[in-house]
């Protein structure tokens, strides 16, 4: 009863500050607000796309009609629109594979001005259940406040999953599921009270991944298909910083090697081709079938005097997990050395015909370099090419598929230039991209109010089932397992 009247009451307070719109101008421009959601494409399950006019507006109207024109959704207020999530979710269900129109009118010194309608396709494709980020400053930090988080995508939802202030205020990193499932899930604490932390089956177990062989530490992780082996790659790493440059930090391996975890033993096994002395081989990323193991690979060079010098093809190799057997070859599928470029992060599509890479100027870190783009090999023909419409002319580097292989996310800094942001876009059949568009908040100033960068986002399929109580004890008392290494 409580909130019904609570209900009626704020809806007699909306109607009275809705303000009657007499236009006294139009515009052929498209309305000045943030985000761009102009001719975009969306998943049929998306949260509300809501919109904010720029600082000088002093009210924005905007209404939303079907396919037919109807107008389902009418939003009025000083600064940004807040649509029923109900109604939202109503329009979108009715207009699968149309597109829906946003008229928006801004009152500025007094006086309406109607701006050109824009529409957004709605897709039968749907999205995942939710992402998975870190939240964390954006320069350099010594293991201040961060945390991983889950979002539910067809809401606001968010919820931390595991903040570093429970953890000794340790790093946590690398947060990694198989087949978009959260009941395996591994997570990398760094500091202080390090391990490696792997969820199997509602089982929570932490481990010292360090061995006598491998040296470091385990990160970078990749669940195979059968869900019980993990590809690692293990790296000496080291940060260094410009003091002019748009880059502002390099983060650069001193050597690294990739390894895989067999859980059901609990011990590592690699290759001599997966661990040379002469190459870096580092971000590993099981095939779809688990029959390939992707991973960069480098000549070794003394990254602490020349991290330019560095650059990484992206190879394969074959890969047998019920022999325990590596292939011996290693095929090289892009070389992006060649043409004086470097590949990071390698993801297969879910349908085992493309894989997604980013391709900077050197290096393995391309999060901080404007240059860095996501490009897509297509492993029928061997061609490779910049996905369009993706990108932008900052920073778009991070990157990971949804369950269906039609969704891409993109960790971008396309909005300043600091803040990485995550970017949404639809990807058809042949590995096409439609624009691409910011994850939608409740309120879109919410961006520029946390000064948090989203890190690494991570489709899944479900909620998350960590307890971090558990976790936290855990951490705690050192309840760590070692690894032997095969």
């Amino acid at each position: 009863m409580k909130k019904h009247i609570i209900y009626i009451l704020l809806s007699i307070i909306c109607a009275a500050c809705t303000e009657k719109v007499d236009v006294s101008a139009t515009s052929d421009s498209l309305p000045p607000v943030t985000p761009d959601y102009a001719s975009v494409t969306i998943p049929v399950n998306i949260a509300p796309l809501n919109i904010m006019a720029d600082g000088k507006a002093e009210k924005i109207d905007m209404t939303v009609s079907s396919s037919e024109g109807k107008v389902v959704l009418h939003s009025q207020s000083a600064q940004a629109t807040n649509f029923n999530i109900d109604k939202w979710h109503s329009l979108l269900a009715e207009n699968v594979g149309k597109s829906i129109v946003y008229t928006v009118s801004i009152k500025e010194n007094g006086k309406w001005t109607r701006y050109k309608p824009f529409e957004i396709y709605v897709s039968p494709d749907s999205i995942d259940y939710g992402l998975v980020y870190r939240l964390i400053a954006p320069g350099y930090e010594t293991f201040s406040s961060m945390g991983i988080y889950e979002r539910n995508l067809s809401n606001f939802d968010q919820r931390a999953i595991v903040e570093n202030n429970l953890l000794q205020n340790n790093c946590v990193n690398c947060h990694s599921f198989c087949q978009w499932k959260t009941d395996k899930m591994s997570l990398h604490v760094r500091g202080t009270h390090g391990c490696t932390m792997i969820l199997t089956d509602n089982q929570l177990q932490l481990f010292n991944t360090r061995t006598d062989t491998t040296r470091g530490n385990c990160v970078y992780p990749s669940w195979h298909p059968d869900g019980t082996h993990i590809a690692y790659s293990v790296n000496e790493t080291r940060q260094m910083f410009h003091a002019v440059n748009s880059k502002r930090i390099e983060v650069i391996d001193r050597w690294s090697d990739v390894v895989v975890l067999d859980t059901k033993t609990n011990t590592l096994a690699s290759s001599p081709l997966l661990m040379s002395k002469d190459y870096f081989e580092t971000f590993p990323y099981f095939s779809p079938d688990g029959k390939w193991l992707y991973f960069c690979s480098a000549k070794a060079v003394n990254t602490s005097v020349a991290p330019d010098s560095v650059h990484y093809n992206l190879c394969r190799i074959a890969n047998n997990n019920e022999s325990g057997e590596f292939g011996n070859q290693v095929d090289t599928l892009v070389n992006a050395s060649s043409i004086g470029k470097s590949v990071s992060f390698p993801r297969p599509s879910p349908d085992g015909k493309f894989v997604a890479y980013t391709l900077s100027d050197y290096g393995q870190f391309s999060i901080w370099h404007p240059e860095s783009d996501v490009w897509l090999l297509n492993l029928a023909d061997g061609t490779t090419r910049r996905i369009d419409n993706l990108n932008s002319n900052d920073v778009d580097s991070y990157h990971s598929w949804s369950s269906n292989g039609r969704w891409m996310v993109v960790s971008s800094r396309r909005e300043n230039g600091l803040f990485t942001q995550p970017y949404l876009a639809h990807i058809d059949t042949c590995g096409n991209a439609t624009k691409a568009f910011r994850l939608p908040l409740h309120s879109p100033a919410d961006y520029d109010a946390m000064f948090y960068s989203f890190n690494v986002p991570e489709f899944i399929a479900e909620p998350i089932r960590l307890n971090a109580i558990e976790l936290e004890n855990k951490v705690e008392r050192k309840e760590l397992q070692s690894l032997t290494f095969e």
